[in-house]
């Protein structure tokens, strides 16, 4: 097999954004991640582990090409230090450890600095991804049934079945492969599709660079969890807190969209106050139902004064066109609506995608973990810790009155 990662680049825009933060910021954080296929039904073979082996060894000789730092630093929010920090950065493939030891047959668990910990969790997705895909079915017909179901929801654009508004393509952790993600992100980006759809980009930088598309990104839960849990003194249900003034001071005005559901999107909202409100550009959905979510959000813009129609509402969290459809046709009018779809656009074929991921599950030598609007997100490996922070978020929903702005 080919090597699956080509590029340094080949990583969600967000990895970029939250690294520099942690490289100005957190460089002396240490984290581990673990992963972990939510399917009950997939097993990996030996020899599929001997190759994700052998993929990751190829991605960790890789570096930074000049011509993919002058991309970086061309990207507005992009500063050169942190430029001259890639230009010196490699993946250390010592930071993995790679067994069969799991229910499925492949057990991947990093350990290092946060600063390179964070940056193997997308390829190493996508690998794990295509190395399965590739070993376990006939990759031709696979690719025939993704040309296929690709061209039909292009179809339905045009044909006026959809009404996506604005979305972007964020399927690079579980896409088919290389090959298909780069096909459906060039189908879609030339498509002259009709008024109430705009494909504004894709996560994949290295795609956006190649294509000539914008980049879409801004955080993930990682940057909530260890910046709101790996200081060991901070009250875990402040996390929210914590991670807005650490990224505002990074960002200052260009702080893109904020993430609601680490620690319940209620819960964000006692810090999510009139600054940050005003400062970040909107907030993503990940979790719970979108509607509820929604409506508490343009609530929330409402009572701190703020019109709703002036900020996003960006939707990531399992989406096909039907629903993005469905979220976009409701919130018409009441505020601007985005998509980010993934596996739905880069791993649509005649077989199940996979269900996996890998998460921060320590930082700093203490446990992290995420509680999101609806269970079974979280991968915490101490139940303790689950119910410790649960505990705080409680304790501070219930008693805390004064509200910080």
């Amino acid at each position: 097999m080919e090597p699956i990662i080509k590029s340094l680049l080949e990583t969600d825009a967000y990895k970029f954004s939250m690294g520099q933060a942690i490289y100005h910021q957190f460089s002396d954080y240490k984290t581990t991640w673990s992963f972990k296929c939510r399917n009950t039904d997939v097993h990996f073979t030996s020899e599929m582990v001997e190759e994700i082996k052998r993929q990751i060894k190829m991605y960790c000789d890789l570096r930074f090409k000049e011509d993919e730092l002058e991309y970086l630093h061309n990207i507005k929010w992009i500063k050169g230090s942190y430029v001259d920090f890639l230009r010196l950065w490699k993946p250390r493939y010592e930071d993995f450890e790679i067994t069969t030891d799991a229910e499925c047959g492949l057990s991947i668990e990093t350990k290092g600095t946060w600063l390179n910990t964070s940056m193997y969790e997308i390829p190493t997705l996508a690998i794990v991804n295509e190395v399965f895909f590739r070993m376990n079915y006939n990759y031709d017909e696979l690719m025939a049934s993704f040309k296929e179901r690709l061209d039909a929801k292009v179809q339905g654009i045009l044909d006026g079945k959809y009404e996506l508004g604005a979305f972007s393509e964020f399927g690079m952790r579980r896409r088919l492969s290389g090959e298909a993600q780069a096909m459906a992100v060039a189908k879609l980006a030339a498509a002259k599709l009709p008024e109430g759809n705009k494909f504004v980009g894709t996560s994949n930088v290295y795609l956006a660079k190649e294509q000539k598309l914008t980049p879409v990104g801004t955080m993930a839960h990682e940057w909530i969890m260890c910046v709101g849990q790996g200081n060991h003194k901070h009250n875990p249900a402040y996390s929210n807190w914590y991670a807005l003034d650490a990224w505002v001071k990074e960002y200052g005005v260009l702080n893109g969209t904020a993430l609601t559901d680490a620690i319940t999107t209620k819960c964000f909202l006692k810090d999510f106050q009139l600054t940050y409100a005003t400062l970040f550009s909107g907030v993503r959905h990940d979790s719970g139902s979108p509607y509820e979510w929604g409506d508490m959000m343009i609530d929330h813009y409402k009572e701190l004064g703020l019109d709703p129609t002036t900020k996003t509402l960006l939707f990531s969290d399992s989406l096909n066109f039907e629903k993005a459809t469905e979220i976009n046709r409701y919130f018409k009018g009441k505020v601007k609506t985005a998509f980010g779809i993934g596996t739905f656009i880069a791993n649509d074929t005649c077989v199940p995608a996979l269900n996996i991921v890998m998460k921060t599950t320590a930082c700093n030598g203490g446990d992290v973990a995420k509680i999101s609007d609806v269970e079974g997100k979280g991968m915490c490996k101490n139940p303790e810790y689950i119910h410790y922070l649960q505990r705080c978020i409680d304790w501070r929903m219930t008693h805390e009155t004064m509200v910080l702005r």
